[in-house]
C-alpha cells in the first residue's frame, strides 16, 4: 500500500476452496455472482449481498462448484450478456458450455445458485485452450488455443453453436481474445508479440483486418475501454500498452505504462468513477504479485491524446504468489470493484477506497 497515491486498495473478502492455483475470475453481469476456474479442473460460484456492516460492505459466499469433467486445467471461463450461461476453455483442448437449471431473476443470492449442466461440448482446437470470450450481442463465442488458431462460435437455438471461422493468423500459442464492448471486432493476442483484430466481412467470412506491432514480448491479456474507442494490453515486456482507433481500420499506439516488474498477466478497464474526460480505471496485475490501479484521461491534445495517473497500488496482494487474473465488477453501483485470482488458489474481491476518506473516517476513531 502507497500511502503517497490518492486510493488504496481494501480488502472486502477473501475466498478459499480451490485445490490448486486460480486462473481466472469474472463476474455476472445481471446478477450478484462472481465465478473462478482452476487448476483443480473446477468452476466455482459466489454471491454476494451487502453485509450488516454498512451499505457500502459486502457478504461473499460460495454457493456452488461446477465438477467440469475436463480433464486437465481449467483456464479461462466467460459469462455470456444474458448472465445465463457460462463458457469454459480447457487445457484437454475442449470448450464447455453451462446453463443454470430453473433460473430465477431474483437478486436473492439464495436463489442465483441453481444446478448446472453442461449443455455443449465445443471441440475443435488441437491443444490447450487458452481463453473464451462472448460478444456483447451474445450471439458469437471466441476461443484461442497453443495450436496458433481462434476460433469463432454462432450461438443457435437449443445450445446449438456453428464454427463460423477458424483464424490462423498467429505464428505461435495465442493466449487471450477480447470482444468490443459494442461492435463485432475481435482482439487476440499471442506469444508472437502481436495483437490482431478481426471483423466479419458478409462476403468473405471473418478476416484479420489489422495487426498491432509494438510489444517485444508476449502479449497476454486485452481489455478495451468502456466506450470502446481504445484498446488495452499488456505484455511480457513489462508494459501496457493503449491503442485508438484513429480510422475506421487503423490503429495506433498512444500512451505507454510501466509499473510491473515481472509480467503482466492480466489487465482490466472498468467505468471507474470521475469527469466526463475519465475513461475509466485500468487494474494491471502479474507475475510480481501487485496491483495496479490507473486513472485514464483523454485530453485534447492530438500528439498525446491519453494520460494516465496511478490511483492504488497493492503489493504482494496474493503474498508471494503471481496473480492471474483481475476483473472490474461490471455493475455500475459496485464499479469500484475488483477481483483476482492467484497461484495460492484464493479469490480476493477488493474495493477502492479514497485515503482521504480512510483518513478522516481513522480520525474519529
Amino acid at each position: 500500500m502507497d500511502v503517497d497515491l490518492p486510493c488504496r486498495l481494501e480488502l472486502i473478502s477473501d475466498l478459499p476452496g480451490h485445490d490448486e492455483r486460480a486462473w481466472q475470475v469474472a463476474w455476472n453481469p445481471t446478477k450478484p455472482l462472481l465465478a473462478s476456474c482452476s487448476a483443480d479442473k473446477s468452476v466455482r460460484t459466489y454471491s454476494y449481498r451487502p453485509s450488516d456492516h454498512g451499505s457500502k460492505s459486502l457478504a461473499f459466499s460460495h454457493v456452488g462448484t461446477i465438477p467440469t469433467g475436463h480433464t486437465k486445467t481449467v483456464r479461462s471461463i466467460a459469462w455470456a450478456p444474458s448472465g445465463k450461461t457460462l463458457a469454459a476453455g480447457s487445457f484437454d483442448s475442449n470448450v464447455s458450455v453451462w446453463e443454470r437449471e430453473d433460473v430465477s431473476d431474483s437478486e436473492d443470492p439464495g436463489e442465483t445458485a441453481g444446478d448446472w449442466e453442461c449443455v455443449t461440448l465445443l471441440e475443435g482446437h488441437e491443444t490447450e485452450c487458452k481463453s473464451v470470450g462472448y460478444s456483447s450481442s451474445g450471439t458469437l463465442l471466441a476461443s484461442c488455443s497453443r495450436d496458433k488458431t481462434v476460433w469463432i462460435w454462432e450461438v443457435q437455438p437449443d445450445a446449438d453453436f456453428e464454427c463460423m471461422g477458424v483464424l490462423m493468423e498467429h505464428s505461435q500459442d495465442v493466449k487471450c481474445v477480447a470482444w468490443h464492448p459494442s461492435e463485432e471486432i475481435l482482439a487476440s493476442g499471442s506469444y508472437d508479440d502481436t495483437i490482431k483484430l478481426y471483423i466479419d466481412d458478409p462476403s468473405e467470412d471473418w478476416y484479420c483486418f489489422s495487426t498491432l506491432s509494438g510489444h517485444k514480448s508476449t502479449v497476454w491479456s486485452l481489455s478495451w475501454s468502456p466506450q470502446g474507442s481504445y484498446l488495452a494490453s499488456s505484455s511480457d515486456d513489462l508494459t501496457i500498452r493503449i491503442w485508438k482507433r484513429v480510422e475506421e481500420h487503423k490503429w495506433k499506439s498512444v500512451l505507454e505504462l510501466r509499473g510491473h516488474e515481472r509480467s503482466i498477466y492480466s489487465i482490466s478497464w472498468g467505468v471507474g468513477k470521475g469527469t466526463s474526460e475519465n475513461l475509466g480505471w485500468l487494474a494491471t496485475t502479474g507475475g510480481d504479485g501487485k496491483i495496479n490501479v490507473w486513472e485514464i484521461t483523454e485530453t485534447q491534445h492530438t500528439k498525446d491524446p491519453l494520460t494516465a495517473r496511478l490511483l492504488a497500488r497493492m503489493s504482494g496482494a496474493h503474498d508471494v504468489n503471481d496473480i492471474n487474473s483481475v476483473s472490474w465488477c461490471p455493475r455500475l453501483n459496485h464499479s469500484d470493484l475488483l477481483a483476482t485470482a492467484g497461484d495460492d488458489g484464493l479469490v480476493k474481491v477488493w474495493r477502492v477506497v479514497p485515503f482521504r476518506l480512510t483518513m478522516y473516517c481513522a480520525s474519529f476513531m
